[in-house]
């Protein structure tokens, strides 16, 4: 029996009413405790058991890429940590990597609450936080603290799995000015992400998304590569709701500047299909509400800009999945589309913390099912 399902998140969700913002805050205090005591008792024997609960170890299940090892496949995606605070308890908590951001050059405050919000009827959640974070600069600070901590009490052993760092542009900003607040983020944070992400695709930064088109996002790479010099694995997360013609004009940037990969997809703006009218916290339509949505309803497509992708770079261009992944199968389907790796948010929320030991479980029979070896040889199985 999973408590969280059967007892905890009916609780959260309908029974206490609680402000979802206010659970997922409450949530990343005790976790920036977990993270800043993590090798003394008593945190460190909490890690210790979360680790035996949630984590699942299988060798084929392992993933390399960039020079990077990944003990499984299966990450945390962007927006749940956005300053960094937990990027030492998410290993315990069974993920194979997480992606911490989105952070910006400038400390902002993000849009006005209520800001986010559950359709459990849909099996998705509707967001527009915009970009609310510390900035670039606490964040480094951050992790220097944690490495000079790590360094001056070593006790318990520390887990270790990449850590991505999501990039976006500050909301003062102007457009015609994000190369250099993009840039001035990952100078700030390069020495601290095993990799990083150009995050142009979230729609709760008034024109962002424009970003996505190949004369603004050219300068953008340039600048960030030229910087880079191939240092550090550099992905771009686009939107699900790009035309294929925009997509391939993504892709042609990424290769044309040594981008590692793309992560498909972020949330969508469409509402199309959703069961959920009304929005209780706010009493107006859904069709009225700002924002984008994440979860189920954007599992369909996710996958099939994944499946594009894999197809149009005949597999050469690494992609992280993201979107609607709830289960095994869900996982699956995005790795046999085309995906190296796979991230979870929406999903981990519903189906709470042992989600990512069933869908490494379930990824593992799969390979059974199929007569593979590894998880590699199913990436674009389908494709």
């Amino acid at each position: 029996m999973d408590i969280y399902q059967v007892g905890l998140r009916p609780l959260l969700f309908s029974g206490l009413k609680a402000d979802p913002e206010q659970l997922h805050r409450q949530a990343l205090q005790l976790l920036d405790w977990l993270d800043h005591t993590g090798n003394r008792p008593p945190a460190s024997w909490v890690q210790a058991r979360l680790l035996q609960s949630c984590g699942f170890s299988d060798s084929r299940l392992e993933r390399s890429l960039w020079g990077l090892s990944f003990p499984n496949p299966v990450g945390l995606a962007a927006g749940f940590d956005k300053d960094g605070v937990a990027a030492g308890v998410w290993p315990s908590l069974g993920f194979g990597f997480a992606e911490v951001g989105t952070v910006t050059f400038q400390a902002q405050p993000g849009n006005p609450q209520p800001r986010l919000f559950r359709l459990p009827l849909d099996q998705a959640a509707l967001n527009r936080m915009g970009f609310n974070n510390q900035g670039a600069a606490a964040m480094a600070a951050m992790f220097k603290a944690r490495s000079q901590r790590q360094t001056e009490r070593p006790g318990a052993s520390q887990l270790k799995i990449p850590i991505g760092i999501n990039l976006g542009k500050s909301k003062i900003t102007p457009l015609e000015e994000a190369a250099a607040d993009y840039l001035g983020s990952f100078r700030l944070l390069k020495d601290w992400g095993d990799y990083f992400v150009v995050n142009v695709s979230s729609p709760n930064t008034p024109g962002l998304r424009s970003l996505q088109a190949t004369e603004q996002l050219e300068p953008i790479l340039a600048a960030l590569q030229q910087e880079n010099q191939r240092q550090k694995p550099m992905l771009i997360k686009i939107a699900p709701d790009l035309e294929w013609e925009a997509i391939a004009d993504v892709i042609a940037l990424a290769q044309k500047h040594h981008l590692a990969g793309i992560i498909a997809t972020n949330t969508t703006i469409r509402r199309d299909g959703l069961k959920t009218e009304v929005l209780e916290a706010t009493g107006k339509s859904v069709q009225d509400e700002a924002g984008g949505i994440s979860g189920a309803p954007v599992k369909q497509r996710s996958t099939e800009v994944i499946r594009f992708i894999y197809q149009q770079t005949q597999g050469q261009l690494p992609i992280i999945g993201v979107g609607g992944i709830f289960t095994a199968e869900d996982a699956w389907e995005k790795i046999t589309a085309g995906a190296s790796l796979v991230q979870v948010y929406t999903g981990w929320i519903y189906e709470g913390p042992w989600m990512v030991r069933r869908i490494l479980t379930g990824l593992g029979q799969k390979l059974e099912q199929h007569g593979l070896a590894t998880l590699a040889d199913a990436v674009g199985q389908e494709t």
